[in-house]
Parts: structure tokens; sequence; C-alpha cells
């Protein structure tokens, strides 16, 4: 009797694991929920219905993916959302869940969620008028050490995200003191491209594709670029580092999960995203809108956005902007 308890017992021990194991391979078993912090039409909401699109399109993915809309609060309505879920729930992020958090705007921190992936990056250009006196980086920087209020510099949406800290960071490299420096902070970059042509700013930090239309158009010049090489397309257009400024900027975007994620979820989804950038369509898509792949999996992310917590970190003292 007691050896066929033994056997019984033994059998509920396999059956259990065998079930946990199964469970684990059954990942995911629900819809897939892509998170667009912010209104539809910008760029987080690009990049969650760009992913959306080539994991269906190329079968990686075969549940059913929808994107949600979740905007308010710099991305924290979306996080605070994703904070929630479990694993089939994924949220488009980027620098301002860094400098939310250190600038006191959030108590969310990088830290709270599961790194997925860094996608991409969209690098930061300095732009001034076609006839501007400035017609390099080098004199930009000279003319704001002898008097850092006689340029009105524009940037948007706010002080603290990555144009403005950029550009922090290059003119802190060039010796310049970036808290005496005369921002003029505007909704879009849009706005401050317009308001640079209409000659109320002399200088804009914005994201290359806002003002590259107007560059091929001969109505500005960009004087320098956050990349660590040119950028294709604007061969013509030098580097920070190129003109003497030690200067590397990426302005990234990522994709990240709610907290206490699995072994075997964080397993998939590298898988899963490992296998979209290598798609044409998704290397079409980075073109199409003038991002420049950055990929980073998992381990790699939670490594890159701890390196960049302490950079955002060091640069809002030196904005000014945190104590």
């Amino acid at each position: 009797m007691k050896k066929y308890l033994l056997i019984l017992l033994l059998l509920i021990v396999v059956a259990g694991c065998s079930d946990q194991t199964t469970a684990g391979k059954d990942f995911p078993s629900e819809n897939i929920e892509i998170i667009a912090p912010a209104s539809p039409g910008g760029g987080w909401d690009l990049t969650a219905r760009s992913i959306q699109r080539i994991l269906a399109n190329n079968e990686i993915v075969e549940q059913p993916i929808n994107v949600q809309n979740k905007p308010g609060g710099g991305g924290e309505v979306g996080w605070r959302y994703l904070e929630r879920q479990n694993g089939h729930t994924l949220s488009v992020n980027s620098s301002l869940l860094l400098s939310n958090n250190l600038l006191g705007q959030s108590q969310l921190t990088y830290e709270e969620f599961t790194p997925i992936a860094i996608l991409a990056t969209e690098w930061i250009g300095v732009s001034v008028r076609k006839d501007s006196e400035i017609k390099t980086i080098n004199d930009l920087t000279k003319q704001l050490k002898k008097d850092p209020k006689s340029l009105k510099v524009g940037v948007a949406p706010g002080l603290g995200n990555g144009d403005h800290l950029s550009f922090v960071q290059g003119l802190k490299e060039a010796g310049v003191d970036p808290t005496k420096v005369d921002f003029v902070v505007y909704d879009s970059g849009g706005e401050i491209v317009t308001a640079l042509l209409g000659g109320h700013i002399d200088v804009v930090t914005t994201a290359v594709s806002e003002a590259k239309e107007q560059y091929k158009a001969g109505k500005v010049n960009i004087l320098a670029v956050s990349s660590d090489k040119r950028i294709e397309g604007l061969e013509d257009v030098p580097t920070w580092k190129e003109q003497g400024i030690d200067m590397v900027f990426p302005h990234w975007r990522g994709i990240m999960g709610p907290p206490n994620m699995s072994e075997n979820e964080i397993a998939y989804w590298d898988e899963a995203i490992g296998k979209m950038v290598q798609t044409e369509e998704w290397k079409k898509t980075l073109d199409n809108n003038e991002w420049n792949a950055f990929y980073k999996d998992s381990k790699e992310s939670m490594k890159f956005l701890q390196e960049q917590n302490k950079v955002f970190e060091d640069l809002l003292k030196d904005s000014g902007l945190l104590q």
C-alpha cells in the first residue's frame, strides 16, 4: 500500500512540474497591448503603432496586438497603467522616464519597470537662419561664452528634455555656463523652427528631422549634430566631436514591461523584438521617420538606463534645474 502511495505521490509531483513547464511555454496566452503614453500622432504613438504593425505583419507574434493611447503627465498616466498589468502589456518609453523623476515631477523610476529594448534614436541638431553671422558651432559657443544673453535659444516642449540637455552638454564641454543662456520654450519642434525663420529667436536645438526640410530648402544652417558620425543624407553637416567638442547625445525611444515579469516572459519579448528589428519593414520605418538603429536587448537596456540616469542627473545639475 505504501508503495502505491509513493508512486501516486511521485506521479502528482511530476504532473505538477509538467503543468508548470507547459504554462511557461504557453506565454503569451492573451491579447497583447502596447501603450503609447501620449495622444495619437506623436513620436510615442508612431513607435507603438510601428511595433504593432511589424510584429503582426511578419507573424512574429500570433496573438492580436492593440495600441492604447493613454496621454497625460509626460508619460505618467500610461506608465502608471503599465504598473498594474502583466507581461502581455508593454509601453513605449524615452528619456522623460528619467528626467520626470529626477526633476521631482514623478515618483516613478526606470527601476520599477522591466526593460525590454532600446529601439531607435533621433539625433539632435543645432540650427540658425541661413543669413546668421554664426557659421559654425564654435562661432556659437564663443559668442555665448562672451555674452550668454546675446542669443535667444529655442527649445520644445520644455526645459530638461533631450533637446535641451544635449545643448547643455555641448555648452558645458565648450566651457560655456548653460545656466546663463537665454532659453525660450515653445510647444513643439515645428513651432521653434517657425520662430527661428521669423526672427523671434536666434538658435534652435531640436531633432534633426524637425529642421531637415528647411535646411534642404536653404533657409537654415545646421551647425552640428549630436551623433557620433555624420548622418546619412546630411553628410555635409559636421558633428560636435568633429568641431572639437566631445559630445554625443542620443534622443532614444524604447519599450518596457510591467514590474515582476518572469524570465520566460522577458526571454519571449527579447526574441520577438530581436526578430522585429531585423526585418526590412523595421529598417524602412527607421528611414522613413529619420530614426537611427539603436537596438539594445533587455540586459543591455538595463545597463544603458543606469548610465543614462547618471548622465541626465549630471546634466540637469549643470542646467541649473536640479540642485
